[in-house]
Protein backbone atom coordinates (compact mmCIF):
# COMPACT_ATOMS: atom_id res chain seq x y z
CA UNK A 1 0.00 0.00 0.00
CA UNK A 2 2.93 2.96 0.90
CA UNK A 3 4.39 2.38 -2.05
CA UNK A 4 1.52 2.61 -4.10
CA UNK A 5 0.98 6.21 -1.97
CA UNK A 6 4.72 7.46 -3.05
CA UNK A 7 4.16 6.23 -6.82
CA UNK A 8 1.30 8.54 -7.02
CA UNK A 9 3.02 11.19 -5.23
CA UNK A 10 6.48 10.53 -7.85
CA UNK A 11 4.12 10.24 -10.88
CA UNK A 12 2.33 14.00 -9.48
CA UNK A 13 5.50 15.37 -9.66
CA UNK A 14 6.84 14.11 -12.77
CA UNK A 15 3.70 15.42 -14.58
CA UNK A 16 4.17 18.96 -12.39
CA UNK A 17 0.07 18.88 -12.29
CA UNK A 18 -1.75 22.25 -12.45
CA UNK A 19 -4.22 21.35 -10.01
CA UNK A 20 -5.01 24.22 -7.90
CA UNK A 21 -5.31 23.45 -4.59
CA UNK A 22 -6.31 25.05 -1.15
CA UNK A 23 -3.23 26.40 0.26
CA UNK A 24 -2.18 28.21 3.82
CA UNK A 25 1.47 28.77 4.78
CA UNK A 26 2.59 27.41 7.92
CA UNK A 27 6.10 27.71 9.29
CA UNK A 28 7.74 24.35 9.85
CA UNK A 29 10.63 23.43 11.65
CA UNK A 30 13.27 20.41 10.42
CA UNK A 31 16.07 18.96 11.01
CA UNK A 32 19.11 19.93 8.94
CA UNK A 33 19.49 16.59 7.08
CA UNK A 34 15.98 16.29 6.34
CA UNK A 35 16.25 19.81 4.75
CA UNK A 36 18.63 18.66 2.50
CA UNK A 37 16.79 15.91 1.31
CA UNK A 38 13.77 17.58 0.60
CA UNK A 39 16.07 20.28 -1.10
CA UNK A 40 17.35 17.56 -3.27
CA UNK A 41 14.18 16.33 -4.22
CA UNK A 42 12.87 19.82 -5.33
CA UNK A 43 15.65 20.53 -7.64
CA UNK A 44 15.66 17.27 -9.18
CA UNK A 45 12.10 17.25 -9.31
CA UNK A 46 12.07 21.27 -10.57
CA UNK A 47 9.51 21.85 -7.79
CA UNK A 48 9.70 24.82 -5.43
CA UNK A 49 10.22 23.61 -1.92
CA UNK A 50 7.50 24.37 -0.23
CA UNK A 51 5.57 22.44 -3.17
CA UNK A 52 7.39 19.38 -2.51
CA UNK A 53 6.79 20.13 1.18
CA UNK A 54 3.26 20.05 1.42
CA UNK A 55 3.34 16.81 -0.94
CA UNK A 56 4.88 14.83 1.57
CA UNK A 57 2.90 16.20 4.67
CA UNK A 58 -0.40 15.33 2.68
CA UNK A 59 1.30 11.92 1.40
CA UNK A 60 1.99 11.17 5.33
CA UNK A 61 -0.82 12.43 6.59
CA UNK A 62 -3.39 9.55 4.24
CA UNK A 63 -0.95 6.95 5.30
CA UNK A 64 -1.39 8.03 9.21
CA UNK A 65 -5.24 7.81 8.54
CA UNK A 66 -5.19 4.64 7.15
CA UNK A 67 -3.00 3.06 9.73
CA UNK A 68 -4.60 4.54 12.93
CA UNK A 69 -5.78 1.59 14.68
CA UNK A 70 -8.97 0.49 15.29
CA UNK A 71 -9.54 -0.96 18.97
CA UNK A 72 -12.75 -2.56 19.54
CA UNK A 73 -14.76 -1.51 22.51
CA UNK A 74 -17.59 -3.93 23.98
CA UNK A 75 -20.97 -2.45 22.53
CA UNK A 76 -21.89 -3.33 19.55
CA UNK A 77 -22.84 -0.51 17.41
CA UNK A 78 -24.72 -2.47 14.49
CA UNK A 79 -24.84 -5.42 12.54
CA UNK A 80 -23.32 -6.61 9.32
CA UNK A 81 -23.82 -9.75 7.21
CA UNK A 82 -24.89 -11.11 11.13
CA UNK A 83 -21.43 -10.24 12.24
CA UNK A 84 -21.16 -7.47 15.01
CA UNK A 85 -19.22 -4.12 14.53
CA UNK A 86 -17.82 -3.08 17.96
CA UNK A 87 -17.68 0.57 19.02
CA UNK A 88 -13.85 1.85 17.94
CA UNK A 89 -12.71 2.85 21.51
CA UNK A 90 -9.40 4.00 20.46
CA UNK A 91 -7.89 7.26 19.06
CA UNK A 92 -9.63 7.59 15.68
CA UNK A 93 -13.29 8.20 16.55
CA UNK A 94 -11.88 11.08 18.45
CA UNK A 95 -9.74 12.48 15.66
CA UNK A 96 -12.10 12.70 13.01
CA UNK A 97 -14.47 14.48 15.91
CA UNK A 98 -11.57 17.07 16.21
CA UNK A 99 -10.75 17.58 12.52
CA UNK A 100 -14.59 17.45 11.85
CA UNK A 101 -15.07 20.51 14.12
CA UNK A 102 -11.80 22.23 12.64
CA UNK A 103 -12.80 22.13 8.94
CA UNK A 104 -16.32 23.90 10.36
CA UNK A 105 -14.04 26.81 11.10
Amino acid sequence: MTSNLIKKMLDDWELRSNHVKEQVSTEVVLNKVDLIKIEALAETYELPVSDLVANLIHTALLEVEKQMPYVAGDKVIRVEEGEPIYEDVGRTPEYMAVKARLEKK
